[in-house]
């Protein structure tokens, strides 16, 4: 009875969380016009930021957000409420701080930093622990071909922040990261990939060596409204595990939005997920919301 009241809950709460993503956002848009009337003189300076709204067209906009590398500066803020966790069916939370910066190294390859800095509260049978977990870092050289096939190759590396099991892997961890993705009219689809194996522990504690993949498939239809649908996986390999444990995988429908706040483009976003695998410990189903702020870029 509980699962079952946590699952409507939850369906309310990410029901009320979207439709607020989207009313917000004409109420959002239509302050930046009433800004950029008002302060007609710095249009100039606006239009230095790239990834401009009024310069790119929402659609484009929508299109290079759902682009693992693309030329953006943003700064994602990804909240996940994970729920059917541990064996009293409990509530994991999950806030992700996402940036990107991309760098041009020469008229033919573009150098892009990727970070994932995770946030975590556990559910009371890991004693409701909670702190700064692994956060992982990317980088990607990726060819400016301006081919509509993209491609990414570099080095992953995990930076252990806790010793505490509940909250992080308390290990380093290094490997390779590839991704590749195609944009076919208001299509884009591809996959981002990981390998990370461990190579030292920040404490005497005994641990499991880390040996993990990540897989994120993933297929975006994006509109000229700015909007657009998303359909994912973030799935999870842990090579080292137990046969039925080795795989988590979530299945995820997205919703975006492209609008502004104040002179910057801006990003909102909501969604579900299942998981059709997962260890005996792990997660049913989830929630997410998510807000992208993308900043100026100088050329």
């Amino acid at each position: 009875m509980g699962v079952h009241l946590g699952f409507r809950a939850g369906l309310h709460c990410g029901i009320a969380v979207a439709f607020g993503l989207f009313v917000a956002s004409p109420a959002l848009a239509k302050h930046s016009e009433k800004a950029k009337g008002s302060k007609h003189a710095e249009a100039s300076d606006h239009s230095e930021h790239a990834g401009s709204a009024d310069e790119t067209g929402s659609q484009e906009l929508a299109k290079k957000l759902s682009n693992p590398i693309s030329d953006l500066v943003s700064v994602p803020f990804q909240f996940n409420w994970e729920n059917g966790v541990g064996p009293d069916n409990g509530l994991k939370t999950v806030l992700n701080i996402q940036p990107v910066v991309p760098f041009e190294i020469s008229h033919k390859w573009n150098l892009i930093e990727r970070w994932i800095m995770p946030y975590v509260s556990q559910p009371e049978y890991l004693q409701n622990a909670s702190g700064l977990s692994d956060i992982t870092f990317s980088s990607f050289f990726s060819p400016n071909t301006g081919k509509s096939l993209i491609w990414g190759v570099g080095p992953v590396l995990t930076l252990p922040m806790s010793s505490d099991a509940a909250v992080g892997s308390g290990q380093w961890s290094a490997g390779p990261t590839f991704v590749v993705l195609k944009l076919q009219g208001d299509w884009i689809y591809g996959l981002l990939w990981n390998q990370q194996w461990s190579y030292a522990t920040v404490s005497d504690r005994a641990r499991l060596a880390v040996n993990q993949g990540f897989f994120q498939p993933f297929i975006a239809w994006t509109r000229p409204s700015g909007v657009t649908v998303t359909l994912q996986s973030e799935s999870i390999a842990n090579w080292n595990a137990a046969e039925n444990s080795t795989w988590t995988v979530p299945i995820n429908l997205l919703v975006s939005k492209v609008t502004t706040l104040g002179p910057f483009p801006f990003s909102v976003q909501g969604g579900a997920g299942v998981y059709v695998a997962s260890p005996d410990s792990g997660p049913d189903w989830k929630l997410r919301a998510a807000f992208t702020l993308i900043l100026p870029r100088r050329r």
